[in-house]
């Protein structure tokens, strides 16, 4: 008999995200555990009380997933579960903070059913953040030639070393884009846009956009007015304006949570994975192809 299956949700705000929890239990999840306020040193226990509780063969059926708002400690609240885990006895762990990678894989997925990625020039706006930066990660390791936009260069350079050490051959190139003059020439040839950057902050006016000859697709991942794009509707998909096809927030949002339901339920088909954005969009790319 399968035993249910159990999620442990840690997440590092002071209440756990309700949307999170919401698409647990869309996507199947029997029972869930929900644990907020978690910091780097209660993992352990906590990790423990999930993989001590079931034998090796049944650890498939338990799994952890890593939400909140912060990524940075989302990412180190991963690397202590799976500091915990040894030989057989482990469980199977997604991250997912302030939701960068489902987000970020749906981008990318959503630009590659319209365009080549492999050769690509692409530019990402607000690359320095945790969306942007996994936009980038996921376009260098398509083949993309990646120009990573931010307004302090420094920045742009320390997310291309990130970017460089983890996909092998990656081209990527830092651009500084703190004035009208370095957006225009950092959008120079640009076939691919990505705007991720904070609420309310428009990264790319809408002449701005018109007057890049060579784009052909332009994804907004800004929700809140003023969007991130001049000119995009939050809820465009696949929308068609004068040649450049253009999408919205929302109208990456139903891909997105394509993919976070695909990638819970990933979770309890073995003990052993641990998802980021690179396996979190590889997912995707199977949902999209079925």
């Amino acid at each position: 008999m399968d035993l249910p299956k159990i999620l442990v949700q840690l997440d590092s705000d002071a209440q756990t995200s309700v949307f999170d929890s919401v698409v647990a239990v869309d996507a199947g999840v029997d029972h869930l555990f929900r644990h907020s306020s978690i910091t780097p040193d209660a993992v352990r226990d906590l990790v423990y009380g999930a993989m001590f509780t079931r034998g090796p063969e049944q650890l498939c059926r338990t799994a952890v997933f890593v939400g909140g708002s912060n990524v940075a400690a989302g990412e180190e609240l991963v690397k202590k579960v799976s500091e915990c885990f040894f030989g057989p006895v482990r469980v199977s762990v997604m991250l997912d903070s302030n939701g960068a990678n489902t987000t970020a894989a749906a981008a990318v997925l959503a630009a590659a059913r319209h365009h080549e990625l492999r050769g690509a020039k692409a530019l990402v706006l607000a690359a320095t953040g945790p969306v942007g930066s996994r936009v980038a990660r996921l376009l260098a390791r398509e083949g993309a030639n990646v120009r990573v936009a931010s307004r302090d260069l420094g920045r742009s350079e320390t997310v291309c070393e990130s970017v460089t050490a983890r996909v092998e051959g990656a081209s990527v190139s830092p651009v500084q884009v703190a004035s009208p003059e370095e957006l225009t020439a950092a959008l120079d040839g640009v076939e691919v846009v990505f705007a991720a950057g904070a609420a309310g902050i428009e990264l790319l006016p809408e002449e701005a956009r018109a007057s890049c000859s060579s784009l052909k697709v332009a994804i907004d991942l800004n929700a809140v007015p003023p969007l991130g794009m001049g000119g995009i509707e939050v809820t465009d998909r696949g929308k068609d304006y004068d040649g450049v096809i253009c999408y919205g927030a929302v109208g990456v949002g139903g891909t997105k949570m394509k993919i976070h339901r695909a990638a819970i339920q990933k979770l309890f088909e073995a003990n052993d994975q641990v998802l980021d954005a690179e396996e979190i969009f590889e997912i995707g790319r199977d949902e999209i192809e079925k």
